[in-house]
C-alpha cells in the first residue's frame, strides 16, 4: 500500500511538472485592431483590382491599408470609400471604430475641395477652361472652411477610438511640369497650382491633425520623382476606366504612401512577395466583413475626373471666341 501511495505521488509530481508550464503560460493575444477610413487615395483607387463587396467604393487588397494590416498581422476593417468626403466618414463609417481600435488611419478632404471637377476643368485647353478660377474656389474651401470641418471629424474619431493611434495620411503632389497625355492640356503653370494646392490641403490637415493629438503621414517626398509622367509613375495620368485617373497605382501605394504611413502605424517594413500574397488572401474575409456595410456605402457618390470632350458646344464657342481651328486642333493633339 505504501509502495503504491509512493508511485502515485511521483505520478502526480511528474503531471504537475508537465502541467504547469502550459497552465502559466499566457493567452495567445487576439490581433491589433486596424481601421482604415476615407476616400479613394486609401481604398486603393487606380491599383485596377478590387474586392466584391457589393459596392462602388474600390477597395483593394494593393492599398496601403491592405499591406500593412498583412505585414502587420493586424485585424483590418477596411471602410475607405472612393467619393467619401467629410460627412460620408462620418455617417458611413466612423460606426467601425470601438473602444477595442488599436490603429485607425484617415484620409479625407480632397473631394470636400472638388479636386475632381478641378482637374476635369484645368485637363482642357487653355483657351476652353476656367482653371485658375476652380483653382481659387478650392483653396479658399482649404483655407477657410476644411480646418473647422475636419477638427470635428476628428473629435469624433477620438471619442469613438480613445485609445488609438490615429494617423491622418496626406496627399501626393500629381504632376511634374509636363503633360504626355494625348487630350489632356494641363499647361506647366496649372500643373504648379495644383501642386501647390496638395501642398495646402497637406498644411491644412496636418494642423488640424496636430490640434487633435494625431500623427501626420505626408506623402509628398517619397511620390517627388514619380509624379504623372515620370519613369516610373506612382500615379496614373490619363487611363482607361476614366476612374483610374489620377490617383496612385499599385507601385503608388507600395512604394510611396505604404513606407511612410507604416512608420507611425507598427513600424516601416519592406512590401515583399509575401505582403503581396497575403494581402491578396484576404480579399474574401474582407469582401465579406465589408458587405455588412454595403448599404450605407452605396450612399456614397464616387468622384471621378471626367475627359475633355472637345465636341461640346460650350468649346465650340470657347474656340471661336479664341479664333482656333478646332478641327485642326484635334488632329494636332491626336499626333502628339
Amino acid at each position: 500500500m505504501k509502495r503504491t501511495s509512493a508511485r502515485l505521488a511521483v505520478l502526480g509530481s511528474a503531471l504537475v511538472g508537465l502541467l504547469c508550464p502550459l497552465l502559466l503560460q499566457p493567452a495567445q493575444a487576439a490581433a491589433p485592431v486596424y481601421v482604415a477610413l476615407g476616400d479613394s487615395y486609401a481604398s486603393g483607387t487606380g491599383t485596377r483590382s478590387y474586392i466584391s463587396d457589393g459596392t462602388s467604393c474600390q477597395r483593394s487588397t494593393r492599398a496601403y491599408p491592405s499591406l500593412i494590416a498583412a505585414a502587420r498581422g493586424y485585424a483590418l476593417n477596411f471602410r475607405a470609400c472612393s467619393g467619401a468626403r467629410i460627412g460620408d466618414v462620418t455617417s458611413t463609417q466612423l460606426s467601425a471604430l470601438t473602444t477595442a481600435t488599436n490603429y485607425v488611419t484617415i484620409s479625407v478632404g480632397g473631394n470636400d475641395a472638388g479636386f475632381a471637377d478641378v482637374l476635369t476643368e484645368c485637363a482642357l485647353p487653355g483657351w476652353a477652361s476656367n482653371c485658375n478660377g476652380k483653382i481659387n474656389t478650392a483653396q479658399a474651401y482649404i483655407t477657410n472652411t476644411l480646418p473647422s470641418a475636419l477638427a470635428t471629424l476628428y473629435a469624433g474619431i477620438r471619442s469613438r477610438a480613445p485609445y488609438a493611434k490615429v494617423v491622418v495620411v496626406g496627399y501626393p503632389r500629381i504632376f511634374n511640369g509636363e503633360d504626355c497625355n494625348a487630350f489632356t492640356w494641363f499647361s506647366p503653370t496649372e500643373e504648379a497650382r495644383l501642386n501647390q494646392t496638395a501642398d495646402l490641403i497637406n498644411a491644412r490637415t496636418a494642423a488640424a491633425a496636430a490640434a487633435a493629438g494625431f500623427s501626420f503621414a505626408d506623402p509628398t517626398s517619397a511620390f517627388v520623382g514619380h509624379a504623372v509622367c515620370d519613369d516610373p509613375e506612382y500615379l496614373n495620368g490619363l487611363s482607361s476606366p476614366i476612374s483610374e485617373s489620377y490617383h496612385p497605382n499599385v507601385a503608388g501605394h507600395a512604394s510611396g504612401y505604404t513606407p511612410v504611413v507604416s512608420t507611425t502605424v507598427g513600424g516601416a517594413f519592406a512590401v515583399t512577395a509575401k505582403v503581396r500574397a497575403d494581402a491578396a488572401a484576404s480579399a474574401r474575409s474582407q469582401a465579406a466583413l465589408q458587405r455588412q456595410y454595403a448599404a450605407a456605402d452605396r450612399s456614397i457618390t464616387p468622384e471621378s475626373f471626367v475627359a475633355p470632350d472637345l465636341t461640346t458646344p460650350e468649346v465650340r464657342r470657347a474656340a471661336r471666341r479664341a479664333g482656333i481651328d478646332l478641327d485642326a486642333f484635334i488632329a494636332r493633339s491626336a499626333r502628339r
